[in-house]
Formats: structure tokens, C-alpha cells, sequence
């Protein structure tokens, strides 16, 4: 069963991500901001991590960037999610290490779909 970590500081956000994805059969973990996630990311190993952009203590590039220099984070995907639309914005996301970007709100099949393939194995 592939896991997700799910790191984002609006709980509604985390819950409905959880509840589609563990819905499709995958294990789903959260974290509120960056610095927890990291801690989550680099303790337990994940497929996948799903990252929000604006968070209190650590943003999402800011966990990119920092996670990216791990060794056990450099080669887990990572999908940004946010509701910042602009080039600048997914340009800004790339440079900090993110795989693919996609803007809010993202359809229960589109997260299915995306989770599906970069997490590298079916639920």
C-alpha cells in the first residue's frame, strides 16, 4: 500500500485529501507545516508527499528545499498544491524541488489520478 503525507495547515484540506485518497486505498498521513512534516517525512519514509505553499513556521518551499538536500527525501515525489495560479508561482515550486503543481481546488478523481501515478504503484 503506497503512503501519502499530507502537509497542509487547513485541517478541512487535510481531511478531504484523506478522505479521497484513503477511499482509493492509500495510507494517508498529515502534518500542519513544514518543519513537521519534515520530521514525519525523514522518521517514517513515504511514496508520495502532498505540500501546501502557504503555511505558519515553514511554507511549502521552504520544506522543498530543505527537503531535497536529505537523503531520504531527495527522490520521494512531491506534488505542491496551492491555490497561487501564476507561472511564477509553479516556476518558484520547480526550483524548490517540486515534480508536478497543481492549483486548488483539485478534483477527488484528479488527486486519485495524480497520487496514482507518482506515488509508483496502484493502492
Amino acid at each position: 500500500m503506497a503512503r501519502i503525507l499530507v502537509i497542509d495547515d487547513a485541517t478541512t484540506v487535510r481531511l478531504y485529501y484523506r478522505d479521497v485518497l484513503e477511499e482509493a486505498g492509500f495510507a494517508v498521513e498529515e502534518a500542519v507545516n513544514g518543519y513537521e512534516g519534515l520530521e514525519k517525512a525523514v522518521a517514517e519514509g513515504f511514496d508520495l508527499v502532498l505540500v501546501d505553499v502557504n503555511m505558519p513556521k515553514m511554507d511549502g518551499y521552504a520544506f522543498l528545499r530543505q527537503g531535497r538536500t536529505m537523503p531520504e527525501l531527495q527522490a520521494v515525489p512531491a506534488v505542491m498544491i496551492s491555490t497561487e495560479s501564476a507561472s511564477a508561482d509553479r516556476a518558484r515550486a520547480f526550483a524548490a524541488g517540486a515534480n508536478l503543481y497543481l492549483v486548488k481546488p483539485v478534483r477527488p478523481d484528479a488527486l486519485v489520478a495524480v497520487a496514482t501515478v507518482m506515488a509508483g504503484a496502484a493502492p
